[in-house]
């Protein structure tokens, strides 16, 4: 697979690591990674491993009992090529803080690396687990020079680990590994701007969907391809993150897959999920939102209006999913893939056009001073605006700050269409919905993201280059956090 749009993370952890092999007291650091399902977060740090060439032991949870993880681990470590692994051999581990002691001895003193990866697995088998990893590090390996790493995509567990009350409460870095961005598909793929753009709404940036689409191919040469086989990466991902995720929980998976094609307010949500009491709606949406699954929406202006809140699928690939592949995965596998294109190719520009505007708005909080930014150089943030009869509904809307917010800074419109380029009729309709959101006025300054040029002046306009041209700005790294006290 190609390794793309790592490099800040690989040069992170090169930094953990240098500082985890100087002499000290307490030389040991700890790393805490987070992230999807299937963005390369394993295969970020097995890279990683492999490029230091330290000795290092790679231990993958798998959900089982205690007893079992406990056995998986020690032959694991008596395979591993750290300095004492042969401490493991034939050994019965009866708990984890008896593993972790053996742990202890085995690193040696030259500098090693300890991966856990899905710890949120070791967390839900053994609620003790957290703490006695914590003073495990505490006690011997942030004494030793070690990176301890750990791994999870249960995003809103490995969270909680390093917040205020939890055992490892500013003891570990933080890493989130995003999904690759729009730009980083376009270089992949050896896509231009638009095409990228298109491309990373079918993959979501995964890595592994990205990685079986042959570079150059156009988007539905690929998605031919990809439906003639039941088993590609672009059909079967979703299914496993979602059954690792929700497997047991019907009720949030009938309330995604209502999200998913299409409904967005409470009311009909409920509704289209079989008149849900709202009771069980709000416990799975709120599941669903925890997971980062979903994500909330408010309309964007002076005023407040939490009551016409909208829920949407927040990763680009899965809303493709629950869309066009999830209900027809019976037809692909009887070989009917081609029903399943002519249906995307019918829907293509209606359901594009919405599922563009979050990835736009990105792109739009990317963009700096001219675009995103209040009269002071503070960043704005970038939204949409509607009411409950979308009367009017605007695509962009930058202000200060979330609604209620005190100045609105920018209004926009998106046309995201093939041939058809921003033109007067499509100002017109801008220019009277400027009357229409609270907080703007004449001189509200306008914006136009266009796919295929503009006609007008006096608005600031931005095609496919420019907005791929944000994603390629990097976003700084957190700073390490100061070492506590015991």
């Amino acid at each position: 697979m190609a390794f793309i749009g790592r490099d800040e993370h690989l040069r992170r952890l090169d930094q953990l690591l240098t500082r985890a092999r100087e002499e000290g007291a307490k030389p040991g650091r700890a790393v805490l990674i987070r992230g999807r399902r299937r963005v390369g977060k394993s295969s970020l740090v097995e890279v990683f491993v492999e490029r230091v060439d330290v000795p290092h032991l790679f231990f993958a949870a798998t959900g089982r009992p205690v007893k079992d993880e406990l056995r998986l681990f020690a032959q694991e470590a008596a395979d591993s090529n750290l300095p004492g692994a042969d401490l493991f051999n034939d050994v019965q581990l009866e708990s984890w803080d008896a593993a972790l002691r053996l742990l202890n001895s085995a690193v040696g003193d030259a500098g090693s690396i300890v991966v856990f990866d899905e710890m949120p697995y070791l967390i839900a088998a053994d609620p003790d687990f957290e703490g006695t990893l914590q003073r495990a590090f505490d006690r011997d390996l942030s004494r030793r020079k070690c990176l301890l790493i750990g791994i999870g995509s249960d995003i809103a567990v490995m969270e909680a680990l390093n917040t205020y009350g939890r055992p490892f409460y500013q003891r570990a870095t933080e890493i989130v590994v995003p999904p690759l961005t729009p730009a980083e598909v376009g270089a992949m793929l050896n896509l231009d701007a638009a095409d990228a753009f298109d491309a990373y709404l079918v993959t979501g940036g995964l890595p592994l969907i990205c990685d079986e689409w042959p570079p150059g191919l156009s988007l539905w040469e690929y998605l031919e391809e990809a439906l003639s086989h039941p088993t590609s990466a672009l059909l079967v991902s979703a299914e496993r993150s979602l059954a690792a995720e929700f497997p047991q929980d019907v009720q949030a998976r009938l309330v995604l897959g209502t999200i998913g094609s299409g409904e967005r307010t409470f009311t009909k949500i409920a509704q289209r999920s079989g008149d849900l009491q709202p009771g069980s709606l709000n416990r799975a949406l709120k599941l669903l939102v925890e997971k980062r699954v979903v994500a909330v929406d408010q309309p964007l202006s002076t005023k407040t209006s939490a009551k016409d809140k909208r829920y949407r699928i927040d990763d680009t690939y899965l809303r493709f999913w629950l869309e066009f592949l999830g209900p027809y995965l019976p037809e692909i596998e009887r070989g009917r893939g081609d029903r399943v294109l002519v249906r995307i190719r019918r829907s293509w520009t209606s359901w594009r056009g919405r599922a563009i505007e979050p990835v736009l708005h990105e792109a739009l909080d990317r963009l700096g001073p001219d675009v995103s930014h209040t009269t002071d150089g503070v960043p704005g943030v970038v939204g949409s605006y509607w009411t409950r009869t979308n009367d009017p509904e605007i695509d962009i809307v930058v202000a200060d700050r979330q609604a209620p917010a005190k100045t609105v800074v920018a209004v926009g419109s998106i046309k995201w269409l093939e041939t058809a380029a921003f033109d007067s009729h499509d100002l017109a309709a801008l220019l009277v919905h400027r009357t229409q959101l609270p907080g703007a006025d004449p001189d509200t300054p306008l914006i136009v993201i266009s796919r295929s040029g503009c006609k007008v002046d006096g608005v600031t306009h931005l095609g496919p280059d420019d907005l791929i041209a944000a994603y390629r700005t990097q976003i700084p790294a957190p700073a390490e956090p100061a070492p506590t006290t015991e």
